[in-house]
């Protein structure tokens, strides 16, 4: 059912005379579902929300009640109960036999925002729901805190300047031109580009590079900032097998504008691109004119005794790579840049110059600083990640032996498969026990990644224990359940447990499972 739903952004599916798919507008209520209340209630607030806030503008269809009842694991007595109360106040309207759709004249719309998980929960107030979504370290490292200290002097001693930089700060781009240059990537400050994170980065690379309807050639699955990036800039993802098999037969057909790669440690998948097939890969795409970036973002990140390949840019001149300091450092760090070709620099500094006429020159200097020291700042944490990448596939082996989780060799990321039912549909009733998780469907252009979850293994071990336990009816990502306060009352929610099925969330939810028979095959009892 979910491959027939498929998964669009809402940019690419248009907003009047469309209906949006279930999936879609799941993903845009963000989590709707981790509130305190009935589900009703909390599915009409969200709804109510986006309605007044104009991302469900007047006219715009919504989805049959079995339809977003599915897509959001819910009876559809919650979502009959929700619209009534929407309809009641006048927010949406329902007639027989031309479905549901938000009361008003139906008119343009503005320019669709995203719907994507990740951004959503971002965006979200911190209301106590445990984030398995974003991978990023939540500590800074002292270093980070050493390398602001040092800079105060040279922050005193600034005169002249009056600190817009649209580049990035000299001193920091010549630090990361030398450090490819230490990696035998020969590189001049002028081939670099400094800019708020990696995210910006493909961003500004989107925008130069597309055109509406442009293809982009992405692997499936993939970084799904990248696709919502690409996605907003008007292209389309094509997508092909990781490390992006099949490039050149695929550029002949499609023309694609860009073409997008993690070779080394893949998220979310971690694997790594060989040598021999980074060079058949930065050749073809040199030879047949496609544009190529190679996001760097975890290179750095090797587990102990795990040595990557050199670089895409290391086999040709002309590829795009994009790096960060997000994952070795800290997110709140917001250092990321682009080396490239200076014609493609130039381009990318005119941009960003009309939305940001310069980044956060203390935090490039201080970066700037940091670089000279990464490396042994990368081998503390990877020695740290590979602990916990071995501690949660132990704990998922030992409780959850039907879960395929591969081994990796570095990142942050397992790409698991579960072994029934669907991602998106475990996503949204982990939601409702205050787990956000992030499911395949989204990191996929293809929309073939339903029964794949990813899971990230930054948690501390003991959180990583909770995470396989078996304490929820076999489902290891829900033992998180165990330790959480109910809605109502301090003890601790349990699934309740009828015959041989298990149904998640309050008691509520459990009458409303048993009434309407939606029980999940996938939560089998213990």
């Amino acid at each position: 059912m979910l491959s027939a739903l498929g998964w669009r952004s809402q940019s690419q599916c248009g907003r009047i005379g469309l209906q949006m798919k279930p999936i879609e507008l799941g993903g845009r209520l963000g989590r709707w579902s981790s509130g305190r209340g009935p589900l009703p209630v909390l599915l009409a607030a969200r709804l109510r929300r986006l309605i007044d806030e104009g991302e469900l503008p007047p006219g715009e269809p919504l989805p049959p009640d079995r339809a977003l009842a599915s897509a959001l694991a819910v009876g559809r007595s919650t979502v009959v109960a929700a619209y009534d109360l929407l309809r009641r106040d006048g927010r949406i309207v329902r007639r027989q036999g031309s479905g549901t759709q938000v009361a008003g004249t139906a008119r343009a719309a503005g320019r669709p925002t995203t719907g994507a998980p990740l951004f959503l929960h971002l965006l979200e107030p911190r209301d106590g729901v445990i984030q398995l979504t974003c991978a990023a370290p939540s500590t800074p490292p002292p270093e980070l805190a050493e390398a602001y200290t040092s800079i105060v002097p040279t922050l005193a001693g600034i005169c002249g300047d009056i600190g817009y930089h649209p580049l990035g700060h000299p001193v920091l781009r010549t630090a990361i031109a030398e450090r490819y240059t230490r990696h035998g990537i020969r590189t001049g400050p002028d081939r670099i580009l400094v800019t708020n994170g990696a995210q910006q980065a493909l961003s500004l690379l989107a925008r130069a590079f597309l055109t509406p309807g442009a293809p982009v050639l992405v692997e499936a699955p993939t970084y799904h900032g990248a696709l919502e990036a690409f996605r907003d800039a008007a292209g389309v993802p094509r997508a092909l097998p990781v490390g992006l098999s099949g490039l050149e037969m695929a550029a002949r057909p499609h023309r694609p504008a860009l073409a997008y790669v993690i070779s080394t440690f893949h998220n979310p998948t971690g694997s790594v691109l060989s040598p021999l097939a980074r060079r058949t890969l930065a050749e073809t795409a040199a030879a047949t004119g496609v544009p190529l970036i190679d996001d760097e973002v975890l290179a750095d990140l090797g587990f102990p005794g795990e040595q990557a390949p050199p670089p895409l840019a290391a086999y040709a001149d002309t590829v795009i790579s994009v790096g960060s300091l997000s994952k070795t450092v800290w997110a709140g760090l917001r250092i990321g840049w682009v080396r490239a070709p200076e014609p493609v620099i130039a381009r990318l500094g005119r941009l960003l110059a009309v939305h940001d006429l310069g980044g956060n020159i203390p935090g490039q200097l201080a970066a700037a600083g940091l670089l000279p020291r990464l490396e042994p700042l990368s081998q503390r944490r990877a020695t740290e990640l590979k602990a916990r990448h071995d501690h949660l596939r132990a704990e998922l082996a030992r409780h959850l032996p039907d879960w395929h989780a591969p081994p990796v060799q570095g990142g942050q990321t397992l790409w698991v498969r579960l072994p029934h039912g669907d991602a998106t549909s475990f996503a949204q009733a982990a939601l409702r026990d205050r787990v956000a998780v992030l499911p395949g469907n989204g990191l996929d252009a293809s929309g073939r990644s339903g029964e794949y979850l990813r899971l990230h293994f930054l948690a501390s071990p003991g959180d990583l224990t909770e995470v396989s336990c078996p304490a929820f009816s076999g489902q290891g990502i829900c033992g998180y359940f165990t330790r959480l306060p109910a809605r109502s009352g301090t003890r601790p929610r349990l699934p309740a447990v009828s015959g041989t099925r298990a149904w998640i969330g309050d008691k509520s939810d459990h009458r409303e499972a048993r009434s309407t028979a939606q029980y999940h095959p996938w939560v089998p009892c213990v």
